[in-house]
């Protein structure tokens, strides 16, 4: 082989490295619980939780679609029953760590053993380029309880524009 044809091979190696981009993931992992009142962290993408305790979690995994980045931008701080207002509450921080500013749209879900499953949407969560916004997502609590039933929540959908 020619010395020409090593370098064009070399040449080409590098330009697909430079392309591809040659970083780690951003996904995490599923496992993550905590007690009652206990906290969790670590990248999880769900936060379970009881009647006064918090979970703090990691991103939720996914691959490289736009909807999946959307859903790993997003980070679940608390997800709690609030006593005073009565509603099921998901605190989430938005991280846009693109170039571009985003619209996000998220929607949680809220689970437990015998808990009828809920859903808190929020749309229009304006992040620019580069930066982090805080929300909370709600949703009213109609059962008969302290809220205890619900044990989990996690991202089911989000969106950016």
């Amino acid at each position: 082989m020619k010395i020409r044809h090593v370098r064009a091979i070399a040449v080409f190696g590098i330009a697909v490295v430079a392309l591809t981009g040659a970083r780690g993931s951003h996904g995490g992992s599923c496992g993550g619980s905590s007690g009652s009142s206990s906290s969790s962290s670590g990248s999880n993408h769900s936060d379970n939780d009881g009647t006064s305790g918090s979970s703090s979690g990691g991103s939720v995994p996914g691959g490289s679609s736009s909807a999946n980045k959307a859903e790993r931008d997003v980070t679940i701080n608390e997800c709690t029953y609030d006593s005073a207002t009565k509603n099921l509450v998901a605190r989430v921080t938005v991280n846009n760590d693109g170039v571009l500013d985003y619209d996000y749209s998220i929607t949680m879900k809220f689970t437990g053993g015998t808990a009828t499953p809920a859903s808190a949407t929020k749309t229009g969560i304006a992040v620019a380029a580069g930066a982090t916004e805080k929300a909370e997502l709600t949703t009213p609590y109609t059962g008969s309880g302290d809220g205890s039933e619900y044990t989990k929540c996690e991202v089911s959908r989000a969106s950016r524009s």
